[in-house]
């Protein structure tokens, strides 16, 4: 469903699991972030009123799940620590050349998007089947479940906006470029590395 070249190493997960406090650190920076994105996009695009509406909601969701995985690293005895630079993200955002009309910048927008929203899910997933504490898996469960939406979404606006075959090409084309990104980060203590 997800349409992602590499999946994740498992290994992965055993490398979350004894690094649990840097990944919800992580994951909840994430959350932020993807809150931040989507009120960009809001102030960058207004006279999109379909994808605004969308992206109210989208706001209130992330920020929500910041809460929850803020709560969560409160209730384990820790505290929020510092966000760190996320690789993965910064080298998939070097892949569409800057500039072009506001609908190209929109569209590639949407993509990053869609692609972050389904690294994300699969990852979660994998946190969800495999984590040895079964209240922390049965919380990825239920958001995985969230990203699994919000990819779909942010796609869906990508193939609204622009000509689907042209949108579709530059889709596949990031597949493959991500895998290669996702194949060069090894194993971090991130939500995405």
């Amino acid at each position: 469903m997800l349409g992602l070249k590499l999946p994740t190493d498992p290994r992965w997960v055993n490398i979350a699991e004894m690094n649990i406090d840097d990944i919800l650190t992580d994951h909840a920076f994430c959350e932020q972030k993807a809150a931040s994105t989507a009120i960009s996009l809001i102030v960058s695009f207004p006279e999109y009123t379909d994808l605004v509406k969308e992206m109210i909601v989208l706001v209130e969701e992330e920020i929500s799940h910041f809460k929850m995985v803020h709560d969560l690293i409160i209730d384990r005895g820790m505290k929020l620590g510092r966000d760190r630079k996320d690789n993965y993200v910064t080298s998939l955002l070097k892949f569409f050349p800057k500039g072009g009309s506001r609908t190209t910048q929109l569209i590639h927008r949407l993509l990053y998007a869609a692609l972050i929203e389904a690294r994300s899910c699969e990852r979660f997933r994998l946190l969800s089947e495999k984590l040895g504490d079964k209240k922390l898996a049965k919380f990825y469960k239920k958001l995985m479940i969230s990203e699994a939406h919000h990819y779909t979404m942010f796609l869906k606006f990508a193939r609204q906006y622009g000509e689907r075959k042209l949108v579709d090409e530059k889709w596949n084309a990031l597949l493959d470029h991500e895998a290669i990104i996702v194949k060069g980060l090894g194993q971090n203590k991130t939500i995405h590395g």
